[in-house]
């Protein structure tokens, strides 16, 4: 029997009894193999390279954006935050709480549980208000003690 293949239109032969079974659509294993295939092509936010994405990928995007290579992702990530969007960008310059806090000579210790690790030490504001940036309103905490405070309102005192 004759068959069209869905894929390409080009007419092959066909058992009667592949027909039976609902085989005998496609022409050959490449033709099987794009119609088995779920997904689309998109087109990669920073470089505009064509990259394939399965369904699952493209509904899990939370921008709706697609990345070719982690890099590709970083660039497109850094001009969120840079410049005026940054968080800590204030008016033409960068406000730096740490450097604040070690040019007054606070001394380096977590304000809760007292670890003196510099290398986990950040600034926190006791007001939680970024742009009050009295030395009075800001301590140092450890990353640790600095995200029980911020998400399960830990008191720093």
């Amino acid at each position: 029997m004759e068959a069209i293949c869905k894929i390409c239109g080009k007419k092959f032969s066909v058992k009667p009894s592949n027909l039976k079974r609902g085989w005998g659509k496609f022409c050959s294993l490449g033709c099987r193999d794009k119609g088995a295939s779920r997904g689309e092509f998109k087109k990669c936010a920073v470089c505009k390279k064509s990259i394939w994405r399965i369904p699952k990928d493209i509904k899990s995007s939370k921008s709706g954006k697609f990345f070719c290579n982690k890099s590709c992702h970083a660039i497109w990530k850094n001009r969120l935050n840079s410049g005026d969007k940054h968080p800590n960008w204030q008016g033409g310059k960068f406000k730096d709480y740490r450097n604040e806090l070690l040019k007054n000579g606070s001394r380096q210790i977590c304000k809760i549980c007292g670890i003196m690790d510099k290398r986990v030490l950040v600034a926190h504001h006791l007001d939680k208000n970024r742009t009050n940036n009295n030395l009075k309103n800001l301590v140092w905490l450890c990353l640790n003690c600095h995200y029980l405070v911020h998400n399960y309102q830990r008191k720093t005192e």
